[in-house]
């Protein structure tokens, strides 16, 4: 099984559905062959505002992925020290330097994003980087 780090936007594209780039989110999530890993950062990205806004769908679907997980990041010091050091080292944003930092610290094979092959994110080495953009 492939291990993987989905970012919030491609859990947001599925939900949404209707676009090239939300089929193949959700391509992704029904891949049998995938194992999810996950942090509370990815759930503190995509699920405050449906609850707030009390959007019951979209937080059905979030809870069922998140309940789907197969491995989940300490947050530690040591994860805040990995995602300041790629941070400072690839000109990541800070809630992509802790996706990534919980992604490398978990050992995932594959980091998912919407992001363009251009952005800082691609700069990372330690794992496979890919997107659904169109």
């Amino acid at each position: 099984m492939a291990l993987t780090f989905l970012d919030a936007g491609v859990l947001i594209a599925a939900f949404k559905g209707g676009t090239t780039q939300a089929d193949r989110a959700i391509r992704i999530l029904d891949d049998g062959s995938r194992e999810f890993a996950a942090s509370v950062f990815l759930r503190l990205e995509v699920l405050p505002k449906p609850v707030y806004e009390r959007r019951r769908t979209e937080i059905e679907f979030y809870e069922s992925f998140f309940r789907s997980v197969a491995l989940w990041a300490t947050v530690d010091a040591k994860l805040i020290d990995t995602a300041y050091d790629a941070a400072t080292k690839h000109g990541l944003a800070a809630m992509d330097a802790l996706h990534v930092a919980a992604a490398e610290l978990l050992g995932v094979s594959e980091f998912v994003t919407t992001e363009s092959p251009t952005k800082p994110l691609f700069r990372i080495r330690s794992m496979r980087i890919s997107s659904i953009r169109v």
